[in-house]
């Protein structure tokens, strides 16, 4: 399975979440773009946030935010190239 666009999206926002607090949630607001927006209806949907618009992390969509959260700093962390 290959990540198709929505799930960039979807992968976007639950990066940026705070997962040092689970008392401070993030709003999506009418002005951020559509995809945003139907993003964040996505992960409400799937029961990963508690709000259409963002809110907090369900203990699902922490996992999730964990494991995204994860995912970016491995692949964005310096490589060490061993040779020989």
């Amino acid at each position: 399975m290959l990540f198709t666009p929505d799930l960039v999206a979807e992968t976007n926002i639950l990066i940026q979440y705070n997962l040092s607090t689970s008392q401070e949630g993030i709003k999506v607001h009418s002005s951020a773009g559509a995809e945003t927006i139907a993003a964040t209806q996505r992960l409400f949907d799937k029961g990963f946030i508690t709000l259409s618009d963002g809110g907090y992390l369900t203990s699902l969509g922490r996992d999730a935010a964990e494991h995204a959260q994860s995912l970016i700093m491995v692949l964005t962390s310096p490589v060490e190239i061993k040779t020989g």
